[in-house]
């Protein structure tokens, strides 16, 4: 399925997610991806996600979102969102609230829901009150006509400080204004969208947007429903919203930013947010909540007013905390009157949207389960109770086995009745789905072959559709047969009226369960940001507030901190950046921000999977998602939202959630042709039995008393073929799998970026390469531990040590590298004072030079390895090198110094004036986990770019044989390393394994090691923060500890045992079920050949149908057990 594409470095590629709201059996997958790889110009991919009904489609820019939209939409797929993101860019995401797929019982039911309640009398009390603070009505009320212009739109706070009372007012808001002031080009539009179901919808919003010459970057939400979008021109702010109405959207602008005028304001973030007013009763009212917020100057920009129509209004400003904070601005709102109720305003979320459509399929399946159901009751007493169990002299079966009419039966009109509600209002699910493939690929304009169309069709829907359809209608023939012949009486076992409600019933139940089963494998985002706090305890300054409490909180609210403090209990969306929260024992930090105040412990296991409590000093960061177990601490916030770090392993986890693994394309493969080919058995067998029974090859007690004959009687096998066979687990065999070890990884702090095959290749490795410094090595705080000065020609004058410190000091604090700030830390001990460098210039891989002036002397100064002396070409004396030698043994860093005078001509060389070694302890667990890495026959390697001798030596004492140690590397020359393993060294013998070469693995830091990363089959980072968002890897371990690099790699192989064991039963159930719905096991006979034929009724062919997709996504559920063997138990409790 997969062709490779030759890719322009050049081209600018958009991935687009759209959400599919019938996405349901893997032939849909199949001929998603047929139809997609279709377009022109060519998608680089396309990953279709049965669990969560994703497809992302990663893409051309001139392939439009619009376009594949459009060619879902003709092949029958509903797209209910779409969210595009350009790399590098902005998101756009859209909602389409429009829902093709609501049939009868859906619209009968939405008729009987309750509607809105009618005013109570609170609302009434509110209008009253509005009246008594709201002269324009109370006037209109009277009947006087006033002009709204000539009267004061007064909050009733100022009108008391007009009468001269005391008031909470804001003159003491002094701040930087936000700048009015829009640049002619740079602007950034945030959008919310309706209409959106599918990742087509949102790649046809950015194609149709990128189709405007002024718009520069595009990107599309699916989940979230919204847009972000920049473009040249404020004015065209109005056209985003109708190009995106225009092409069949519902967009609504919620913010435009000037990025010119943010990028002046690094230190400040604009924040926008939309508040909602509750409480407005009449036209005046918008206005009067504008002319209160317009008292506030330029520090509010109104992006969209408000109306009674719409009560969501947009602003954007920029926080001063504590004098100037989103807490006045709905504060000044709620002070115009009492019935306004001012509060910030949240659309759905991607997750949140994602949820209402799994939602609303259940919703749906239930309502037919239950009217099925219902049905079923009677449908079994008198169709199974009394025709088989019921004696014959029963006055009850006698009366219903009476012909009623045309010699069928008052039982069969029973039966009828009761079927045709259940076949045309819930099995309507599978008709309307399937009639709209059909329709589709028979369309006119399809550019599906006409070939393709006889052997590439069809989907689960059609399958159900076809068994019921068939149990139906062939009753009805009989019905009609027995009309034409009114002579004969018709036989019970002709008609499968009760198959027919049964079959539904078993079919509806089953996908419900699956419906259910598949929304919780996906959960792992939802879970996650289910640590975030609601609330937090806001500290503040009796004075620090400009306004009261007594409306906003209650008694239990607020309390007295130390030092005059208040302490309100305050919703997380009033948080601002600088913010001073207080986090209790048992609390968890609302965002990311640093103690100022108090000592503890917290508890990070929820982010980076270690168990151990991390102490927290003033000056540590604490993060949102994480729980303090101790004392009460005080924090500043700094991780505004949707910055924090429980945010960046969101967004990580999510993506990696699109990504499919290559051994999905086996079930692609095989359900591509399944419809067909069960179609093909079910026809077959029909044939093959009728063509038996009318040569009279078979016995004629097969057939009984069957009025329709070998054809009718034939049937029954061919509806038991067609509901039995089921490609839904093959295609749940790895999403399942994979979606519920993405969650288990993040429970254990890995963030999978890479998605399945990640997991794939991580479950395979034959290599594993370690980076020294901050992977093996601690890294984060190495010191010095040896300094050796070198006597020096009177260049520097008296102090020659202080200056050469200096030197190094103020040369160092320029470099970001561990090394440089441990000499920076040392020097900054014996010597508090610096030298002002000139021309200070880093050499990647060796070290830093810089000039200096003393006593009118230009001096030219280098720092760093060996290599940076052997470039200046440095005499290093003999016992200096012995010294050298001594240090690099016992696994220190090695960091020299030298100058020259420039004075001269021609200049001196340099000459060597500091010995320094550097000390980075290995971390605690590596030893074992090398050992352990080794004991799997997993070949260890390690990069560094320090000297051989200091690499051997740390080698040494981790496990790594001096043989398998490259150094003295360059960061530049570490991806080129990668590239040499993968081809020098071979894979270990598999049977499944295809390729010959060895896949490698590399481990860093996730920045120096970028490149390395990104060449390496899997790219493992070891980071957290920052080094998460910048990261290369498909794998992050948030936490420090490495024992977190041999859980990714138990779970890797936990979670492809587990597919391959889903794939087995899946394929080992078809090839069972099949044939014996067809009938091969029919001439032997139960209870040692005197009972009856053994063979699969169609009613109980649905349910095995039900049980075996069902069991496939219990079987990956059951990763998340504990019980060994069947779940993970790797991780926190290790």
């Amino acid at each position: 399925m997969d062709i490779p594409i030759t890719q322009n470095r050049n081209r600018t590629l958009v991935t687009t997610s759209y959400l599919l709201s019938n996405l349901h059996c893997p032939s849909c997958v199949s001929h998603i991806q047929t139809i997609l790889y279709a377009l022109n110009p060519r998608p680089v991919s396309v990953a279709p996600s049965l669990v969560s009904s994703w497809v992302t489609v990663q893409h051309d820019r001139n392939l439009s979102t619009k376009q594949i939209r459009e060619a879902l939409q003709l092949e029958g797929f509903d797209v209910c969102d779409v969210t595009s993101e350009e790399k590098g860019g902005s998101v756009a995401k859209s909602h389409i609230e429009h829902d093709p797929d609501i049939g009868y019982l859906d619209q009968f039911l939405q008729r009987w829901r309750p509607c809105n309640n009618p005013p109570d009398r609170t609302t009434v009390t509110h209008v009253n009150r509005h009246l008594e603070n709201c002269d324009i009505c109370r006037q209109e009320a009277a009947g006087k006509r006033v002009q709204q212009k000539n009267l004061p739109l007064l909050s009733v706070a100022e009108q008391s400080r007009a009468n001269g009372s005391s008031s909470h007012g804001n003159e003491g808001l002094v701040g930087e204004s936000m700048s009015s002031t829009k640049s002619e080009n740079g602007y950034r539009a945030s959008l919310a969208i309706g209409g959106m179901t599918c990742a087509s919808c949102t790649t046809t919003i950015v194609e149709e947007l990128k189709k405007k010459p002024w718009v520069k970057d595009v990107v599309v939400n699916l989940i979230s429903n919204s847009a972000t979008v920049d473009f040249d021109g404020e004015d065209h702010k109005k056209d985003i919203v109708e190009a995106i109405e225009d092409i069949g959207y519902d967009a609504t602008l919620d913010s435009v930013v000037d990025l010119r005028s943010l990028s002046q304001k690094q230190q400040k973030v604009l924040r926008t947010v939309e508040i909602m007013v509750e409480g407005m009763f009449c036209s005046h009212c918008p206005q009067r909540i504008k002319s209160s917020l317009e008292t506030f100057g330029d520090r509010i920009t109104i992006e969209k007013e408000i109306s009674i129509e719409d009560p969501i209004m947009k602003i954007s400003y920029i926080p001063e905390a504590p004098s100037f904070t989103i807490r006045h601005i709905l504060a000044k709102i709620s002070d115009i009157e009492q019935s306004f109720d001012a509060s910030i305003y949240h659309p759905p979320t991607l997750e949140e949207r994602s949820r209402m459509i799994h939602k609303r399929e259940q919703t749906r399946l239930l309502a037919r389960v239950i009217v099925t159901f219902i049905t079923a009751i009677p449908t079994l007493i008198i169709g199974i109770v009394f025709m088989s169990l019921v004696s014959k002299s029963n006055p009850a079966k006698k009366y219903l086995m009476e012909p009623l009419q045309a010699g069928v039966s008052r039982a069969q009109w029973a039966l009828l009745v009761m079927a045709t509600p259940v076949y045309f209002l819930c099995a309507d699910v599978f008709h309307r789905r399937a009639l709209k493939e059909v329709r589709s690929m028979w369309r006119p304009g399809s550019k599906t072959p006409i070939l393709q169309r006889f052997y590439r069709f069809g989907s689960m829907n059609m399958l159900m559709s076809l068994g019921t359809s068939i149990a139906y209608f062939s009753s009805i023939a009989q019905l009609i047969a027995a009309a034409v012949h009114p002579e004969y009486i018709a036989d019970e076992n002709s008609f499968y009226f009760d198959s027919v409600v049964f079959l539904t019933l078993f079919l509806l139940v089953g996908r419900l369960i699956e419906a259910y089963s598949k929304s919780k494998t996906g959960d792992a985002v939802t879970m996650l940001g289910k640590l975030r706090p609601t609330e937090a305890l806001l500290v503040e300054s009796n004075v620090g507030e400009s306004f009261t409490a007594d409306d906003r909180f209650t008694d239990e609210e607020v309390a007295t901190g130390n030092g005059g403090e208040i302490i309100r209990s305050v919703n997380v969306d009033l948080l601002e950046f600088g913010d001073i929260i207080k986090v209790l024992h048992g609390g968890s930090p609302a965002c990311d921000g640093r103690v100022i105040r108090g000592e503890t412990r917290f508890d990070e296991s929820s982010l980076t999977g270690e168990s151990k409590l991390i102490k927290k000093v003033p000056g540590d960061e604490v993060f949102s998602g994480t729980v303090n177990k101790e004392f009460p601490v005080s924090v500043k916030i700094i991780g505004v939202a949707g910055s924090s770090m429980l945010d960046q392993i969101v967004k990580a986890v999510r993506e990696g959630q699109t990504r499919r693994a290559p051994m999905e394309r086996i079930a692609d493969t095989l359900t591509g042709y399944f419809v067909p080919f069960i179609t093909l058995i079910a026809i077959l067998t029909w044939i093959i039995w009728i063509s038996l029974g009318a040569s009279g090859t078979l016995p004629r007690e097969y057939l009984g008393t069957n009025t329709g004959g070998w054809t009718a009687w034939s049937l029954q096998f061919a509806i038991a073929v067609f509901v039995v066979a089921c490609p839904c687990g093959l295609a749940l065999a790895a999403p399942t799998a994979l979606f519920v070890g993405g969650g288990l990884a993040a429970q254990n702090g890995i963030l999978v970026k890479g998605g399945g095959e990640a997991f794939e290749k991580a479950s395979k490795l034959d290599c594993i390469v370690f980076d020294k410094t901050g992977t093996l090595t601690i890294g984060g705080e190495p010191t010095v531990t040896d300094s050796e000065f070198i006597p020096v020609d009177d260049i520097l004058g008296s102090d020659p040590k202080k200056k050469i410190l200096r030197m190094a000091k103020a040369v160092e604090a320029n470099s970001s590298h561990t090394v440089a700030k441990a000499i920076t830390s040392f020097c900054a001990s014996k010597e508090s004072h610096s030298l002002e460098a000139e021309n200070i210039e880093e050499v990647p891989g060796h070290g830093m030079e810089a000039t200096f002036t003393i006593a009118s002397t230009s001096v030219s100064f280098i720092i760093g390895n060996e290599a940076m002396m052997e470039k200046h070409h440095v005499s290093i004396p003999a016992n200096s090198r012995t010294l050298i030698e001594e240090w690099k043994t016992a696994g220190k860093s090695i960091a020299l110094a030298a100058l020259s005078s420039i004075e001269n001509s021609p200049p001196k060389p340099h000459q060597l004036v500091l010995l320094l070694s550097i000390s980075d302890p290995i971390r605690p667990e590596a030893p074992q986990i090398i050992s352990s890495l080794r004991s799997r026959g997993t070949d260890i390697w390690m990069l560094s770019g320090d000297n051989y001798t200091t690499a051997c030596s740390i080698g040494a004492q981790v496990g790594i044989p001096s043989s398998n140690i490259i150094a003295g590397v360059l960061p530049s020359q570490k991806a080129d390393k990668i590239s040499y393993l993968q081809k020098s060294l071979h894979s270990k013998p598999s049977t499944f394994s295809r390729t010959k070469r060895a896949t490698v693995a590399m481990v860093g830091d996730g920045i120096n090691d970028s490149p390395a990363l990104t060449v390496a089959d899997v790219g493992i980072a070891i980071g957290s923060g920052s080094d998460i968002a910048i990261s290369s890897a498909e794998f992050v371990l948030v936490g420090s500890d490495l024992n977190a690099l041999v859980t990714l790699l138990d779970l890797s192989k936990l979670v492809f045992r587990r597919i391959k064991f889903n794939f087995a039963w899946a394929l080992v159930y078809n090839i069972i079920a099949v044939p014996v719905a067809a009938g091969v096991l029919y001439p032997l006979r139960s209870g040692g050949g005197e009972g009856k034929h053994i063979r699969l009724d169609p009613v109980w062919a649905s349910l095995a149908m039900a049980a075996s997709s069902v069991s496939v996504v219990v079987s990956s559920l059951a990763l998340r057990s504990r019980v060994p063997g069947v779940g993970f138990r790797g991780g926190r409790g290790r």
